[in-house]
């Protein structure tokens, strides 16, 4: 998903892709928006996520407001906490949503299902390459 969203963008922006554990203070300063983009684990963001969240909030805090971002979360139910937990985040930060939060459900459920590596649809993989193609266009275009 972020992979597809990042060569899209890259299209109409320069774009940097970093992994939650590459990514720290410096690349959130250095950049003009975001596409925060994680699993849902157990009704939650991704403890890698929820780390690169615990090292970077307060070293930014006060320094990004009002920057744009956009949210992607990949779920095996519904998803809608993980996004949640990504708001109370960039609300914390001031940051201005440009899109609702783009969810894509694989509907794994069992243990095997959850474990195996998932293969996200080129219908979905669309919706994340239409996500990046338009917050790098709102960026360059200045509408952010």
């Amino acid at each position: 998903m972020a992979e597809a969203a990042a060569a899209a963008a890259r299209e109409e922006a320069p774009t940097v892709l970093k992994t939650a554990v590459e990514a720290g203070p410096d690349d959130l300063l250095g950049s003009d928006g975001y596409i925060f983009c994680a699993p849902e684990n157990l009704a939650a963001i991704a403890g890698v996520m929820k780390d690169f969240y615990d090292r970077c909030y307060y070293p930014v805090l006060g320094r990004i407001e009002g920057r744009p971002y956009a949210q992607m979360v990949c779920a095996g139910s519904d998803g809608e906490n993980a996004a949640r937990q990504t708001a109370r985040i960039a609300t914390g930060w001031r940051l201005k949503e440009v899109q609702p939060p783009l969810i894509v459900c694989t509907h794994s459920q069992s243990p095997e299902e959850i474990l195996a590596e998932k293969t996200i649809p080129e219908h979905q993989l669309a919706l994340c390459r239409d996500l990046g193609a338009a917050m790098a266009a709102g960026l360059s275009m200045g509408v952010f």
